[in-house]
């Protein structure tokens, strides 16, 4: 992507939570910066997405260490003393003077931004870098508010179209969770245009397997993995390596203190460690919930493929089973409320999923001790 001219293809890295969009994110950055483009970016939080301005500066913020030491003029500055001649300083391309172009160029935030980043550009084409990067994570947060008249996820996309249409070479990636791509669309029908998506699934059995024992086959490592507790992992959470890595490393440090504390065999399960993944990653999503809305969670656990996708239909035909069966318009309305706290998500097929990965077991395991 990064050898394109001009830039006409930005990217969207999208998947569940524990596939690791994060980490492959950061393996792009040295890529980047081996070709000489510049890197900037950082989460997306929810207080930097609430309004067009606060995106705005948000960017500015993360160009400015960047590009804070070129020099994009001099200016004069009085000499103290009688007839002292003015000095000529240099002027930078600090956080400082972007702010004020930024609020001294006329019009709407998107014209603010761009003339921001044209400044940028102007002055770093006299330089050896070949582009600049904006690169932001958790991106699913980013969205437009019409009840508040803010559209900073439109300001994004606007802003980023333009000056790539004018051939500047900035490159746009965002990575999030799988309701990142529909919100972009819904936003701005010409993002389907503008982005190359890549989502990114569970690892195979195989593949969970080597994440699991190939950490384990360094010289003088000293835990080993019996075949039935990798076959356990690999059942329990294999696809996934946010949760293999917990497990691994959670079971690792247990049988270390074990031996530390004078056992002589120590033993460590897996169903011990999957307790602390409950508490640690389940658990303060989970109680984020009302009652309700966990009956109907429970309904949708109990569905054959809850873990893939799942209909308002098949809820309200196995909700049948409970002695408050759940309506059409109530499942939707239910369903509307967990998407808000990012339990789940509406595909484009119009169907759901979970959008934490094994939500389904956890919450059979919490049924099981209820």
């Amino acid at each position: 992507m990064l050898d394109q001219q001009p830039i006409l293809t930005n990217l969207v890295l999208t998947g569940l939570r524990g596939v690791g969009k994060t980490v492959l994110l950061e393996t792009f950055k040295p890529i980047a910066i081996g070709q000489n483009w510049l890197w900037a970016g950082t989460d997306l939080s929810e207080s930097a997405s609430v309004s067009e301005e606060s995106i705005a500066l948000s960017i500015l913020a993360d160009l400015s260490p960047l590009v804070g030491n070129v020099v994009v003029a001099g200016t004069e500055q009085p000499r103290i003393g009688f007839g002292a001649t003015p000095e000529k300083l240099p002027l930078r391309l600090d956080f400082a003077l972007l702010k004020r172009v930024y609020e001294q160029t006329p019009g709407l935030v998107s014209d603010k931004l761009k003339a921001v980043l044209e400044l940028v550009w102007a002055s770093l084409k006299k330089t050896d870098v070949h582009g600049v990067v904006l690169a932001y994570d958790e991106a699913q947060n980013l969205g437009d508010q019409a009840d508040r008249h803010q559209y900073p996820l439109s300001l994004l996309l606007d802003a980023f179209q333009s000056i790539q249409q004018r051939e500047l070479p900035f490159v746009l990636v965002l990575t999030g969770l799988p309701t990142l791509f529909p919100k972009l669309v819904e936003a701005r029908t010409f993002a389907e245009r503008m982005f190359h998506v890549t989502m990114l699934g569970r690892l195979n059995d195989a593949e969970s397997r080597d994440a699991i024992l190939k950490p384990m086959q360094q010289q003088g490592c000293p835990v080993r993995f019996a075949e039935p507790a990798v076959v356990e992992i690999i059942w329990h959470y294999g696809g996934y390596p946010y949760f293999i890595q917990f497990l691994c490393r959670k079971m690792f440090d247990t049988y270390l203190q074990q031996k530390a504390s004078g056992a002589v065999n120590p033993v460590v399960t897996v169903n011990q460690t999957v307790r602390k993944l409950d508490s640690d990653f389940f658990a303060g999503r989970w109680n984020r919930v009302t009652d309700r809305q966990r009956d109907l969670l429970a309904v949708v656990a109990a569905l054959p493929d809850c873990d893939e996708e799942f209909t308002v239909q098949e809820i309200v035909e196995q909700s049948k089973k409970l002695t408050k069966p759940f309506s059409a318009s109530h499942v939707n309305q239910i369903l509307a409320k967990v998407a808000e706290n990012g339990l789940v998500y509406k595909n484009r097929h119009g169907r759901y999923s979970f959008a934490v990965p094994l939500l389904g077991d956890f919450i059979r395991r919490q049924e099981a001790e209820a």
